[in-house]
């Protein structure tokens, strides 16, 4: 309400993220689906309806991770990590001084921006934890990607379809691709070096450059954001 985040546009994060699963041959929920059907669909938590709400999902994902030099024997396209920031809040949200803000993922974005000497407005694709819908929204913000309050509109607009300004979870993120708990981070990292080494197929961002992902645990009482570019 103090946004006006309204429920169309919480609707409408999972349906773009559905769409682009189809995209994703690994994805676990490659079904398109409508603002109706998440309207329709049975209530959790209110405004949450079961259509907001990431699957639980089996999956595995693998990174080799090595020195520029040695990664070079393998690749000639390595994805270079440029920097890394990890942030803790506090575990219970009452006791937040804002629970609509994210802080561990404002801070852990402001590290590892500031340890890769580059803005947000550097990057080109995002991977996101949208476990539920408002948290891809609320994270957008956070990030600063988009002012508060502007989140809802953005995914409106297009704005972060993967043809859009700011292109997020092009995954299909965890509410589509899947939700596979302890290899959530692994497969937002191997989606963005897919995306900076032209890999992606028919979900690719164009010309993407640089990436960045963010995980959280405990209602981003925990928070990692890793910024990415190419190494080549």
């Amino acid at each position: 309400k103090r946004y006006g985040l309204t429920r169309e546009q919480l609707a409408l994060v999972a349906v773009k993220n559905h769409r682009n699963a189809l995209l994703n041959p690994y994805a676990h929920l490659r079904k398109e689906i409508t603002v109706e059907d998440v309207l329709n669909s049975r209530v959790v938590a209110e405004p949450l309806r079961l259509f907001d709400c990431s699957p639980i999902s089996d999956g595995a994902a693998a990174l080799l991770l090595a020195p520029m030099e040695r990664a070079l024997e393998f690749t000639d396209k390595p994805a270079v990590i440029r920097g890394v920031g990890q942030a803790v809040d506090r575990v219970m949200i009452t006791e937040r001084d804002d629970p609509l803000t994210l802080k561990a993922v404002k801070e852990a974005s402001r590290r590892a921006l500031r340890r890769a000497a580059l803005s947000i407005d550097d990057i080109d694709v995002v991977e996101l934890h949208d476990a539920f819908t408002i948290l891809e929204i609320v994270e957008s913000e956070d990030l600063g990607l988009f002012e508060k309050g502007e989140g809802g509109i953005a995914v409106e607009e297009g704005l972060t379809a993967i043809e859009g300004e700011r292109p997020i979870n092009p995954s299909g993120g965890l509410k589509a691709r899947g939700h596979p708990l302890g290899a959530t981070g692994v497969a937002q990292a191997v989606e963005i070096t897919w995306q900076l080494r032209g890999e992606a197929g028919e979900r690719q961002v164009r010309d993407a450059e640089r990436g960045l992902s963010c995980n959280i645990s405990g209602f981003a009482a925990n928070a990692v954001v890793i910024v990415y570019e190419r190494g080549w």
